[in-house]
């Protein structure tokens, strides 16, 4: 279990760190990439540098803190914000009626309300 933990964390910050381009990446060349980056043009380039931003710090804190064995319990409170941040993607794509998109969006959601559970309960740090 903790292996499946430590491997689903670190999935996530992989995803986290990529997505962490919106803070340098202009909004209308993540625009271009294609049909399912269409939502960034709904945002202003400072929402989406503060969207990277966290993104960013949540990578750092699925992983970080463990490695560190500085505040270890800030892994699943990382975990349970990524779970606030990808129920709002999925609310946004569901908004803008991209049902065929939100694939991605549902299973990290997954993926990291199983980090949460995991880190707050049988595979705890601090128990």
């Amino acid at each position: 279990m903790n292996l499946a933990l430590w491997i689903t964390a670190g999935v996530l910050a992989a995803v986290c760190l990529v997505g962490s381009s919106k803070m340098f990446v202009p909004r209308e060349k993540l625009a271009a990439m294609g049909s399912s980056a269409q939502w960034v043009l709904e945002f202003s380039p400072g929402a989406l540098k503060a969207i990277g931003a966290v993104e960013l710090l949540a990578a750092a804190g699925l992983i970080l803190p463990a490695v560190l064995d500085v505040a270890p319990a800030l892994v699943p409170l990382a975990a349970t914000g990524l779970v606030v941040l990808f129920a709002c993607a999925l609310t946004m794509r569901l908004r803008r009626g991209e049902k065929a998109t939100i694939a991605g969006d549902l299973l990290y959601l997954v993926l990291a309300a199983f980090v949460a559970w995991g880190r707050f309960g049988p595979e705890s740090f601090t128990g």
